[in-house]
Parts: C-alpha cells; structure tokens; sequence
C-alpha cells in the first residue's frame, strides 16, 4: 500500500537541500529539549537554594538511577522510530500505520512496568548505592513519587518519536515549551508558596509530563494520513515488534548497562559526602545543556538517514553524515569552552555552599573541554543506527563506556579513593569510543554504506 499523506510529505526528509532539511529538524529538537533541560534543572535550582543542601543531593544523585529506566525504554523507542522512519520514506502506509500502533501498545507496556519496578525498588538501589542517611529519606521520596507518575514521562516520549520520525520536530517544541512552563510555576508554587520540599519538585515533574503527553497524543489523534492514532488499532502486530526489538533492543542494552555504570560512578561519588553529591549533581544538570546539540543531531541524523534509506537515495546518506557530524562536534565543543570559563558561577547558582561549588567546578573543568570527543561518539551511534547497524555502537559503548569503567572503578578506585577519578573516567571513555567510531566510519565508507 503506498501513500503518503500531505501533512506527512511536508516534513519528509527525502527531498530538498540537505543541510536545510537537517538544520529544520535538529534547531526545533535543540530549542525544545533546552525548555525540558531548564524545567528539569528548575527543581535542583529552587530545591538547592529553597530547601537546602541535602535536598539539592537528593534530586540530583537520583539522575542515574531515572536514566537507568529510562534508558531502557528510550533504546526501544528509538527502535520504533528508526522503523517508522523508513517505512515513512518508502511510502507503505500499511506498515507506518501498525508500527505506530505497536509503539503506543509498547509504550502502555513499559508505562505499567517501570511504575510497578520504580516504586518497589527505588530504595533498595538508594541502600545498595550506599546515599548517605541524611540524604536517604528525599531521595526515596523522590524516587517513588516520580516513579509513580512516570506513565507521563514513557508515553510522551513514544507520541513525540512518532511525530519526529515523520520529519516533524516543531509541534513537539511547542509541548515542550507548554510543560516546561507548567513545572517551573508549579515548582515554585509547591515549594515557595506551599512549602514543600523534594515531593514538591517530583509532583511538578510528573504533572508537567502528563500534560506534554496529553497534549501530543491529541495532536496524534487528530493528525490525518499514516501516523493518525486510533485507539482500537492499538496492539501488537508481531512483524513490526520484530522489528522495533532487532533496532531497538542493542540500544536498549546499550543504554542500560551504560546507566548501570554511572550508577556504580554514584555510588562511588556518594562514598565521599553529601557536598559532592550535590556539587557534582548540580555540574550534571549545567552538563545536561551541553548535551543538547549532540541530542539535535543525533536525532536528526537517526531520521534523516532512515527515511533516505527507505527511500534509496544514499547519495544523500553520505552528504547528510558528514553535515551531521560536523556540525554537531562544533557546536557542542563551543558549549564545553562556555561552561570551563563559567563553571563556578553555573554551579553556584543551585548553591552558595563553597564545598559544593569546589566539587562542581572539578567536575566542570576536568571535562568540559572534552565535549567533541562525547558529540563525536553520539552522533555517531546514531548514523550507524540509522545505517541499519544498532550492534556497533552497542559494543563500542559496552566496552568503552561501561567495562572500561567498571574495572577502572574496581580496581584503580579501590585504591586510589579520589573524587578525580570520577572526574576523568568520562573524557578517558569517549576518547576511546571517539578512535573505534572513526575507525568503523572509514570501513563502512569504503563499503559505500552498504546495508
């Protein structure tokens, strides 16, 4: 069945000039995930210098512990979106219409699982992380409120890869901005007005979400063509899970056993005090900003790449990686100069506290330099994702950025206990990922992209 509906066509990536069509999918990606980074960071701001040191530890210190969930998820979601892409480029309305459908029905899947997971065990991963008891009782509380909503949290960003594997990446800026709003006014109603403390901030969190996934889903409900949502077509249709398990599931491990890593990184940071918790997790939330035009490209790239390869047209593949590619590495490496110059007044505005400030700043100029080498290795996993390859950047990031860290931390750290190892051990890896990504990049050029 081939069809393409008008209002998909619009946003196809398949036609006109590549470096505008990439550039007006990855700026709207880059402006709106900057609104959720700020409403993210808008709970450890108001928590940190409304509430205390403490609470800014416990928000913070949870990051790996979310990403850890949420990373496997999202490798499947990618997954859905790389299929969706190409179906979409090849014009099969039938196949884009059911890839759809079992992405929602994933999605409800993953919803109910990390609610359950989340709330049961979010304190026996605090225990095993060794958080400090002054930090415990927030942290849990935290964890469990978020976990608890997170159906918000799973089910955007399923309707949100939806939207942007058809090439449209606006209409998800302006929910983003929507919701980042919602959370900044409910964080500072919950917390300034009403007084509450870190439950505060995770009621604003999932509330923000819930509406950004009402908002897309309704959006979806009325969009006409291939990607239209009907609620008695969703399901599983095994063929097309098939295929969002063989993309989606070397990502979703990826992503998981690379989160593991940086939970072990946590509770190595932990072992030392509640000022590096906070310090080091206030410097992870400024870092989150540098993060986002590595995520602009990469997901630009992801798109581009698949609708172009269910089109044939690989001419425009090759040119629309090396774009891609250097665009993302400049960009983000501008950002990493900005924040070593400004690390200490970034990481004072959560807190004014000199210990947490020192801690944040270590962090800050031991890798912040070294961004292009973290844009390189992304981006990268996205084009060989996107080439049909998810396995490459699987192993390079199982291997670099997990075992590498995981022996260097149960080795070297057992030793040498210095907060700069878990300062180092993040530019070290992405070097070692940025030399395998290139070698692989030459290969599979002089292969001629052959899938």
């Amino acid at each position: 069945m081939q069809s393409t509906d008008h209002k998909t066509k619009q946003y196809l990536m398949t036609e006109g000039p590549i470096h505008q069509r990439v550039l007006r999918y990855a700026i709207p990606v880059f402006i709106g995930y900057l609104f959720q980074q700020l409403y993210n960071t808008a709970d450890a701001l108001i928590v940190g210098n409304l509430v205390g040191r403490n609470a800014l530890a416990a928000v913070t210190s949870t990051g790996s512990i979310v990403y850890l969930a949420v990373g496997t998820f999202t490798g499947f979601s990618m997954g859905a979106g790389i299929v969706i892409a190409r179906y979409i480029g090849a014009e099969d309305s039938e196949k884009t219409s059911q890839t759809v459908h079992t992405a929602v029905a994933m999605g409800l899947f993953f919803s109910v699982l990390f609610t359950a997971l989340g709330v049961l065990f979010s304190p026996v991963i605090l225990r095993a992380m060794g958080t400090p008891e002054d930090v415990f009782a927030d942290a849990a509380l935290y964890l469990k409120i978020y976990f608890a909503g997170c159906t918000g949290l799973v089910m955007y960003n399923i309707f949100v890869g939806i939207l942007q594997a058809s090439g449209d990446s606006t209409h998800p800026l302006y929910y983003l901005i929507t919701s980042s709003a919602i959370n900044v006014v409910l964080d500072i109603t919950l917390i300034g007005v009403f007084h509450m403390g870190v439950d505060g901030a995770a009621l604003a969190t999932i509330v923000s979400q819930g509406i950004a996934a009402l908002l897309v889903m309704i959006r979806l409900l009325r969009q006409s063509g291939d990607i239209r949502i009907s609620f008695r077509k969703i399901g599983f249709h095994w063929r097309r899970l098939r295929e969002i398990v063989l993309f989606g599931l070397p990502t979703a491990v990826q992503n998981t056993v690379i989160d593991f890593s940086n939970v072990l990184i946590q509770s190595y940071i932990n072992s030392f005090s509640a000022a590096a918790m906070a310090g080091i997790g206030a410097y992870a939330k400024v870092e989150g900003f540098a993060f986002l035009p590595v995520t602009a490209f990469s997901m630009a790239m992801a798109t581009f790449i698949s609708q172009n390869i269910g089109a044939q047209k690989l001419d425009r593949v090759k040119e629309g990686i090396r774009f891609g590619l250097l665009c993302s590495v400049a960009a983000v490496e501008v950002v990493g100069i900005i924040m070593f110059l400004f690390a200490p007044q970034l990481v004072a505005a959560f807190n004014q506290d000199p210990n947490v400030i020192a801690y944040g700043v270590l962090r800050g100029r031991v890798c912040s330099l070294f961004f292009c080498l973290l844009g390189f290795s992304h981006v990268s996993a996205a084009v060989f994702r996107g080439l049909g390859k998810p396995m490459v950047p699987m192993l390079v990031m199982l291997i670099c950025w997990c075992a590498v860290r995981v022996l260097v931390l149960m080795t070297i750290g057992q030793i040498y206990h210095n907060i700069l190892l878990a300062c180092w051990i993040y530019p070290i890896t992405w070097g070692m990922s940025t030399v395998v990504d290139l070698v692989y990049l030459g290969h599979v050029r002089k292969k001629g992209y052959a899938l």
